[in-house]
């Protein structure tokens, strides 16, 4: 008896995939599982029997979260080697064809078929992590009606042209566009793609069918343990508890320019630096730049007006905060206007776009921005300002560009020094007796 059902591989196929089809059946139970699951495999599912491709082409959650990263046919080949992708070798024979097409035909050869079989709208949460993207594409994203897309990942793409992807963002977010524009509301493109999961190894048995019910439930049990092993093993949570540079490449300077006209509306994997040398800081004018720049020099660029936050800091060294104060999360800033109920005005609620970066990885079972943005074991409630406690007070950073902490931190231990605390060697007719605390400081480092 315990061998007859000690196991769901002894039971006949035909109870396995009445089980599976009731299981799933469960909004819940399918909502929660779909994610973890490629689009191969989703697809593979609905093609075993009727019944089980009426629940996934009549369950938009489903598709809610698509992630082709993995996928082999959006793979870029340049050589047009063969990897499925039919439609993308024919394209490339075409004498007209363009620089986007070529670049980008994998991915809309994929995009074509998904609104084929009328999924495309379905989803929300869209990653392309290091496949081949160009501005054109994303453009198409941001204005095709068939898509709605509110969450993209393009973090590590290739052949994307960023001045042409800026350009493209301001006009999407000018004060001319059309009401409900653009239906994408946060932009992973900052950061480095999420590393790949271990592969599952096979311990020698025979596998099931990747295109039977038994299939499709042995693949989800092995990404599962593979998302598990990764949680354990990943690193500290960027921003808020990762301190120090949170880009390894360089951040081109105009992207400061795109997140100022895409404030309240797209948010990014970043935020504006909020130091006192830049026009959107709480603390503008209350320092001099000249006196507040550590080590002046004719090779130091002029100071810009606006700058993308590349490091996440504690408090200074001395004071234990910053000019600006922190950005902390849950936490409305005092001009967050209400209405007569206490209720926060539709203008304000969106402040947040503004204040708080996308952590990554994307969500995997939501499209809501404020799910992106929170830290691990906090709220997505916001508090007001008088609410202070300790799990809180963990979940904060002070954002600023490297320009702000020139000659101020500590790359080592990360320790720095505020404007307040250390006001530079160009402060007065004497500092030339002045010694930054950085050059009398000794890290313990290994």
């Amino acid at each position: 008896m315990t061998q007859a059902y000690g196991s769901t591989s002894n039971l006949p196929i035909e109870i396995q995939h009445c089980a599976l089809l009731q299981l799933l059946a469960n909004s819940l139970v399918l909502a929660q599982t779909a994610p973890y699951l490629s689009c191969f495999d989703v697809l593979n599912l609905a093609a075993t029997s009727r019944a089980f491709r009426f629940l996934i082409f009549h369950s938009p959650n489903v598709f809610r979260r698509l992630e082709l990263s993995n996928v082999k046919t959006a793979q870029f080949d340049v050589d047009g080697v063969d990897h499925g992708g039919e439609v993308w070798r024919n394209v490339q024979l075409d004498e007209t064809l363009t620089e986007d097409d070529f670049y980008s035909g994998p991915l809309r050869g994929i995009f074509q078929n998904l609104r084929r079989i009328d999924v495309l709208k379905d989803v929300q949460v869209l990653s392309l992590d290091g496949l081949s993207v160009t501005a054109e594409l994303v453009h198409e994203i941001l204005t095709d009606p068939s898509f709605s897309v509110r969450i993209l990942s393009i973090r590590g793409v290739k052949n994307l042209n960023e001045r042409r992807l800026c350009s493209t963002l301001r006009y999407a977010c000018r004060e001319s566009r059309p009401e409900g524009t653009p239906r994408l509301k946060g932009l992973y493109v900052f950061g480095p793609k999420d590393p790949a999961p271990a592969s599952a190894s096979s311990g020698g048995s025979r596998s099931p069918s990747p295109t039977s019910p038994a299939g499709v439930a042995a693949a989800w049990n092995a990404r599962s343990q593979n998302a598990l092993t990764a949680a354990l093993a990943e690193e500290s949570e960027a921003w808020y508890e990762r301190r120090g540079g949170q880009f390894a490449n360089r951040i081109d300077p105009e992207w400061a320019s795109t997140l100022v006209a895409c404030a309240g509306i797209i948010a990014f994997d970043s935020v504006l630096c909020a130091g006192p040398r830049h026009f959107n800081s709480p603390a503008w004018g209350a320092f001099h730049i000249e006196n507040s720049s550590a080590a002046p020099s004719s090779s130091i660029p002029k100071v810009p007006q606006f700058a993308v936050a590349t490091h996440s800091l504690g408090g200074c060294t001395l004071c234990g905060s910053a000019p600006e104060g922190w950005t902390v999360w849950g936490e409305e800033r005092l001009s967050c206007r209400r209405d007569p109920d206490g209720r926060r005005t539709s203008d304000s609620s969106m402040e947040f776009i503004s204040r708080f970066p996308l952590l990554a990885p994307p969500p995997m079972h939501s499209a809501s921005l404020l799910a992106a943005m929170c830290p691990t074991g906090q709220t997505i409630r916001m508090r007001p300002p008088f609410i202070r406690g300790e799990e809180q007070a963990k979940a904060r950073f002070i954002p600023r560009c490297y320009d702000c902490i020139r000659d101020r931190y500590c790359s080592g231990c990360h320790r720095w020094w505020c404007e307040s605390c250390y006001v530079g060697l160009g402060a007065s007719p004497a500092s030339d007796t002045v010694s930054s605390p950085l050059s009398q400081h000794h890290c313990n480092r290994a």
